[in-house]
């Protein structure tokens, strides 16, 4: 058995080498581009890696879905016991019983089959405080890695404050874990490109994101090949420019198919009441419908519609592997210029109360424009700093900054149109290793190569 790491290095494409990635660029030359997951998310694109399988077989359809029997959306399960397929580590462990791996901040990371473990996780508090942490097994690894690197750096990891010092500390962390348990296989995250991308869209400005994540990987790799190991990059998609929101509930409000609860004059929606709805997630939506009898009327809502590519019902997400129990009776998937936003309200006055928050567990869709301070504030920063002080001082409060301007987005990703932008990428110190093929590796191999890497 060969040691092997793999670098996530997310939203990296072929087209975004060059000047400012030197590091990157020495592996190039033996690469190979991989065909993505549809949908080019992350929880999906992470779980076929992992187990080989598409969607319909490992249940991963987004990054969250509506979960039926306990009617609610959830995004950003940890649980790894909702991948329904076995995970390489499994694989591995069955041909060679002393294969160890740790998860370093891949998603789907918590209750895991996986011998190390790494994954973001805030504390909340009884006062309503959230505090940045992360969550580690062995339990006493969290307090090990805190001592040595500080405090994981959560409002770096997503936000308006991202930037390198998530990536930083993920790849610092990396580096104790493999110098204290040498595992046989790391799986790493690096998530900076992919904020940076979603802001400006791959041809903005985003020369000093690639230079700042090029250093790391830079670093990773100079460390990990003095050790011996064989070391994969690749990313899970790439991410094109988008110039069109499209807000799949506010069409379904304007047939009368949403359900809203109002909450102190702030609208809801109410799942079980609802006719049908949808959970969007960059660029592909899971419309839940509960009346079989209504489809053909949602589905005419969406036909023709401009940004939206595809009308998928059951019979055509067979065609794209997302035939799932846990997806929507329909799926919608944008066209290349377009992405979904979760937005259902009319007026803005009566907008939930995490419209304007980083809430990435209570908004039932995703939502990119929590890296985007709100533009209306005359002094946005002033008012972070005074949420922050009603912080300290132990007072309630709500950090209510956030944009709610979609055209504010200049990048997604979910859907490859094959353009440069949208293929991810699969570099190795072993080019040897990767297929000779003129063709793109499917998302399907990643798990088999990362076999190949561990045992030939």
């Amino acid at each position: 058995m060969h040691r092997t790491v793999v670098i996530n290095v997310v939203g990296l494409t072929r087209a975004l080498l060059g000047p400012h990635t030197p590091n990157l660029n020495k592996l190039a030359e033996q690469s190979a581009d991989i065909e993505p997951s549809i949908p080019a998310v992350t929880s999906s694109a992470q779980a076929t890696y992992l187990t080989g399988k598409p969607p319909k077989d490992h249940g991963i359809v987004a990054n969250g879905w509506y979960f039926r029997e306990m009617n609610e959306v959830w995004l950003w399960r940890q649980s790894n016991r909702l991948i329904q397929a076995p995970k390489v580590w499994d694989i591995a462990r069955e041909r060679d019983p002393s294969f160890t791996c740790s998860n370093t901040f891949w998603w789907h990371a918590m209750a895991t089959t996986a011998d190390i473990t790494l994954t973001p996780r805030p504390l909340y508090l009884a006062d309503g405080r959230k505090l940045p942490d992360c969550y580690t097994y062995p339990l006493e690894l969290r307090e090990e890695l805190t001592e040595k690197l500080g405090q994981f750096p959560l409002f770096h990891f997503w936000g308006p404050a991202t930037s390198i010092k998530s990536s930083q500390w993920i790849a610092d962390a990396a580096k104790y874990v493999d110098e204290k348990h040498q595992p046989s296989l790391q799986l790493i995250y690096l998530p900076h490109l992919d904020y940076a991308l979603q802001k400006f869209g791959p041809e903005g400005d985003v020369a000093k994101d690639l230079e700042e994540i090029d250093t790391v990987v830079g670093d990773l790799l100079e460390f990990f090949t003095a050790r011996d190991c064989r070391v994969m990059v690749l990313s899970e998609y790439g991410i094109q420019p988008v110039s069109r929101p499209v807000h799949p509930n506010r069409m379904l409000r304007d047939a009368d198919m949403l359900s809203l609860k109002v909450d102190l004059g702030r609208e809801y929606l109410d799942f079980d009441t609802c006719r049908a709805f949808a959970v969007s997630d960059h660029q592909i939506a899971h419309v839940y419908i509960h009346n079989t009898d209504d489809i053909a009327q949602v589905r005419s809502i969406f036909e023709n519609t401009p940004g939206i590519a595809h009308v998928l019902d059951r019979t055509e997400q067979a065609a794209w592997g997302l035939d799932h129990e846990r997806s929507g009776e329909l799926v919608l998937l944008a066209e290349p210029d377009s992405w979904f936003t979760y937005y259902y309200w009319q007026d803005d006055k009566r907008a939930p109360d995490y419209a304007h928050q980083v809430e990435i567990h209570k908004k039932p869709g995703f939502d990119p424009c929590e890296m985007f301070l709100n533009p209306e504030l005359a002094f946005p920063k002033l008012k972070v700093a005074q949420r922050v002080a009603q912080k300290k001082l132990g007072f309630r409060y709500v950090m209510d900054v956030i944009a709610v301007k979609p055209e504010l987005v200049k990048g997604s990703h979910g859907v490859s149109d094959g353009s440069p932008h949208t293929i991810p990428i699969l570099m190795s110190t072993a080019p040897q290793l990767l297929p000779q093929t003129e063709g793109r590796v499917p998302a399907t191999d990643i798990c088999d190569l990362m076999l190949k890497h561990l045992f030939d």
